[in-house]
């Protein structure tokens, strides 16, 4: 392809001068100079490489800079490093280089996204080792997350020119970890864009239905507000406040979650939009006109007690501060009002970014700490849960990512914070770990109670303990803090790990017996096959005898199967793929792949399909390809966490797929050969051409086709006119 190139200058200098005008802060000269610094460095990194659309790369590390600025808030340090993100992993810079132009700060940073990216694109089974790493660069430098919260958002607003199958393992990845991370640091609006996004790809019928809908409210909807602002206006005027009242929609992931959580239809939802009253105070009279402003909006409108919710008097672990009420405002509907200042809108919009501007003047050192404790509670978490699998990590970890919270007191009146539904028992581990493993009972508010007792919002509690008293397996059972859990399990675990070397030894012995060597992948896959939790699991069952030599011959004879399906079904990223969905006509067959296989194949139990449903292959490891439905629950994290084991699958029509057969072409690779190519199948020939893919190595091109054909006249006639292409060298049937 030819590109203008002065154009494509022009558009760079326009862009990286749009990203200096909307800096968050104003710059000084040293800030101004080490961001131009960065960006010629990206740009000197990035010249000869472009994206999938075919622009420029630089237009990303730019983009990405740009939300690091204007929607996360962050200075020009981190402003430099967006800038840097992808330049050790995708040109000749190295570490030390960077680290001698920028110094070792920002180098840190930029090494840190690096380790990020690469594991990425790693295609292995379990990758909880590599999310571990992810979460344990938050207490090393919590601006990498949140750079690389800002690519993933950009990769996500530009998804388009991903295939189908790379847009859903992105997206699925997207919501099972991304928009949990904003979640927790804050970063309400960039989650809620991150969920949408997610469902537009993985749930795009759904998606799109809501959007509509959303539009055609618009109107009414801004009528509603207009007249609900005209009426609070002129109360809060009178009163001279300095606000502003804004409205929005609520996000369609928020809608499409309270449609599937009360089961119904879009508009049975009757919040789906909320009002944000903003006014201007010092700090001094802050609180005071927030519940001056909630005084005159329920004087105007009722209220439901039920729905209020006072996040300014104890500000979330987040730092977000705001009062939520639901009012029954004009026509009678009822509508959720939002009441912050300033300060706290932008520690809203920009999370954990925002605290560091407003330290001094504002009681925020209390919100710094609740989040440096989160941090010091996600590493000792993922230090001390070394054997679990990526879902039971990430499990653990989105206990404290994700869930609503209660609030409670120590005897000395310290508030502590904890997940709803935490017990007496989660409480003493917040504590201290000691005062945990030595837990007998509690007493909440002068009263006596076992330690299974769940807090409650005000609870005054004083834990009781002994020098007796050791870590229990049921306590597993209603403790929920991940703090909790993992110490209790690492308690446990140390009790057994005896018998788990046991074990493991025999497992070793027997393996060598079998010509197989120990280690990581192998005993994962083993642990797999057997349908265990852990690896401990695994070798406990060795060193016990219900697992033995006549197991391991199954597994043995079921790994090759495995292997087998897998080395077929390897993606290669080189191949140009033409994928034609299926007419939607007596289809009573599935096919997998590209080239559309028939294979052996069961349907999954965990979603039902019915003809015609879009479907996806998944190769397990003992019981061969599962068939699921693309709306399957489980759909997301196998995408997430298995995307190399999943194939693309079709319905067709058995009886026109009797006439498939495939074709192999090769040749001298020139700009416009595929067209040629297809020119002569689809128009020359009038064939359908189900589909097709084509590798180019070194000039040399290899190509494989699905055809259907009439008969062999019309197969004979298309080889003669394939053969007279220039640059075709040779073409056979398969």
């Amino acid at each position: 392809m030819s590109y203008d190139l002065e154009q494509e200058n022009k558009e760079i200098l326009s862009r990286y001068k749009d990203l200096i005008s909307n800096t968050y802060r104003t710059l000084d000269e040293e800030n101004n100079k080490l961001i131009r610094k960065a960006f010629d460095i990206a740009l000197d990194a990035h010249k000869d490489q472009r994206r999938k659309t075919g622009e420029p790369y630089i237009y990303h590390p730019i983009a990405v800079a740009k939300i690091v600025a204007t929607e996360i808030g962050l200075g020009a340090t981190s402003i430099a490093c967006a800038l840097l993100h992808d330049v050790i992993e995708d040109s000749d810079y190295t570490y030390e280089d960077i680290k001698k132009i920028f110094g070792e700060k920002i180098a840190n940073i930029v090494n840190g996204l690096t380790k990020i990216s690469i594991m990425n694109h790693q295609n292995i089974s379990v990758q909880s080792e590599n999310y571990r790493k992810l979460l344990l660069t938050l207490s090393e430098d919590f601006r990498v997350i949140l750079i690389k919260i800002a690519d993933r958002l950009h990769n996500m607003r530009t998804l388009e020119s991903m295939a189908p199958d790379k847009q859903k393992k992105i997206a699925s990845e997207t919501v099972y970890i991304y928009a949990p991370l904003a979640h927790r640091l804050g970063l309400y609006n960039i989650k809620s864009e991150l969920e949408d996004l997610s469902l537009k790809y993985n749930n795009p019928e759904v998606y799109t239905e809501i959007t509509e809908k959303l539009e055609l409210a618009k109107e009414s909807r801004e009528r509603y507000i207009q007249e609900f602002t005209k009426e609070v206006s002129e109360r809060l005027h009178e009163e001279g406040l300095n606000f502003k009242i804004k409205g929005r929609a609520k996000a369609i992931s928020s809608i499409y979650r309270k449609m599937l959580k009360q089961g119904v239809s879009f508009e049975e939802v009757f919040d789906n939009y909320a009002i944000r009253i903003i006014y201007k105070s010092d700090a001094k009279n802050e609180k005071f006109l927030a519940w001056k402003i909630y005084s005159i909006v329920t004087d105007v409108y009722h209220s439901n007690p039920s729905r209020m919710r006072d996040w300014i008097t104890q500000p979330r672990s987040t730092g977000y501060e705001s009062l939520h009420l639901t009012v029954l405002g004009p026509d009678k509907k009822w509508i959720e009002v939002q009441i912050r200042s300033d300060r706290m809108d932008e520690i809203a919009e920009k999370g954990v970014a925002a605290h560091y501007k407003y330290k001094e003047g504002y009681k925020q050192s209390s919100d710094d700490r609740n989040f440096e404790r989160w941090v010091t509670e996600i590493r000792e978490v993922l230090e001390q849960q070394q054997n679990l699998t990526t879902s039971e990590l990430l499990d653990n970890i989105k206990l404290n990512l994700y869930s609503k919270e209660v609030f409670v007191f120590t005897p000395k009146g310290e508030i502590k914070i904890l997940p709803t539904n935490a017990t007496a028992l989660d409480f003493a581990f917040s504590v201290h770990s000691d005062l945990g493993m030595k837990c007998l009972g509690a007493k909440i508010n002068g009263k006596l109670v076992p330690i299974s007792y769940v807090l409650q919002n005000g609870d005054q509690i004083d834990i009781l303990s002994s020098q007796n008293q050791k870590p229990k397996s049921d306590w597993l059972e209603f403790v929920v803090t991940s703090k909790a859990k993992s110490k209790i399990k690492s308690y446990l675990n140390s009790q057994k790990n005896q018998l788990v070397e046991e074990g493991k030894e025999t497992l070793q012995r027997k393996l060598r017996h079998a010509k197989i060597n120990f280690n990581d992948e192998e005993v994962n896959k083993l642990q797999k096959f057997f349908n265990l939790k852990s690896s401990q699991e695994l070798f406990l069952k060795f060193q016990n005898n219900e697992l033995d030599a006549s197991s391991l011959r199954k597994y043995i004879e079921s790994k090759n199967v495995f292997n087998n399906l897998l080395s077929r079904f390897r993606k290669s990223p080189a191949k140009n793929t033409v994928y034609v969905e299926p007419k939607e006509q007596n289809l009573d067959m599935i096919v997998f792949g590209k080239d559309e296989e028939k294979l052996n194949y069961s349907f999954a139990k965990c979603c039902t399909v019915i003809p015609g449903d879009k479907i996806f292959g998944f190769i397990t490891i003992s019981e061969g390809i599962k068939v699921h439905s693309d709306n399957c629950p489980n759909a997301i994290n196998l995408r997430a966490q298995y995307d190399y084991r999943v194939i693309p699958a079709k319905w067709v029509n058995a009886e026109s797929f009797k006439n498939r057969i495939k074709i192999e072409i090769e040749g001298l690779d020139r700009m416009g050969m595929i067209n040629d190519i297809t020119a002569v199948i689809s128009n020359s020939m009038e064939m359908d051409m189900k589909s097709m893919s084509i590798e180019s190595n070194d000039g040399v091109f290899t190509g494989t086709i699905n055809l259907e054909v009439k008969n062999k006249s019309q197969l004979e006639q298309t080889f003669k006119k394939l053969k007279e292409i220039n640059g075709v060298s040779r073409v056979r049937r398969l």
